[in-house]
């Protein structure tokens, strides 16, 4: 057993989760919103998306790492589609307000706010691009070596940006009953905009991708 194989591949993964968990994203903007306009359990069904999204992709990348690398096309639908939810939720961040007395008594639906973290995290080519081209062949690459160290690599990431993201879920629900409303609706203003961004970087990169099929 190579130990050190496996203790390298659980540090690069705990490093770039940590590093993909707090860099603004649309997986990390969805948390946000989903804590505001919800409660800290919806903010933290939306931040376990990645263990029913990049766990599945991880497996397949692993095998077909080639797919999306011979198939642009399959791209250029993801971005599509996640242009358009991501135009959608971006917009709805204005129309959000704080949630009353009777709101937060009511039962919280935490499926929806699970359903849309994956969305989020489905229709974001970003995620496809990063795992078939990126992650799979250096997780291929490291199996000959090391079988438990592509698994290592894998488990570690993904625990770590859950945690990560439940953190800012956490923080962002213990300063949202403090936040006057004009600061509320400041945050998710950014949201929005933010969220509309990440839709019109995804026609781009759809763009890019029908260039060159």
């Amino acid at each position: 057993m190579e130990t050190d194989l496996i203790l390298a591949s659980v540090f690069a993964g705990l490093l770039l989760a940590i590093i993909e968990g707090i860099k603004p994203g649309p997986l990390l903007t969805m948390v946000i919103r989903e804590t505001l306009s919800g409660d800290l359990r919806s903010g933290l069904w939306t931040a376990t998306a990645p263990i029913f999204t990049d766990g599945p992709l991880i497996i397949v990348s692993f095998f077909f790492a080639s797919l999306i690398a011979d198939n642009p096309g399959v791209l250029v639908v993801i971005s599509i589609l996640g242009a358009a939810f991501m135009l959608k939720m971006g917009i709805e961040c204005f129309k959000i307000e704080p949630p009353s007395i009777a709101i937060l008594l009511e039962p919280i639906s935490s499926r929806r706010a699970f359903g849309r973290g994956v969305l989020t995290n489905l229709l974001n080519p970003n995620v496809y691009v990063f795992w078939f081209l990126i992650g799979g062949p250096i997780m291929a690459a490291s199996v000959e070596a090391e079988p438990l160290a592509p698994i290592a690599y894998a488990v570690s990431f993904i625990l770590c940006i859950i945690l990560v993201k439940c953190a800012v879920a956490f923080t962002i629900y213990r300063l949202r009953d403090g936040m006057p409303i004009h600061i509320y609706k400041a945050v998710l203003a950014v949201c929005g905009i933010a969220m509309i961004l990440f839709a019109a970087g995804y026609l781009g990169f759809a763009w890019t991708q029908i260039q060159v099929m």
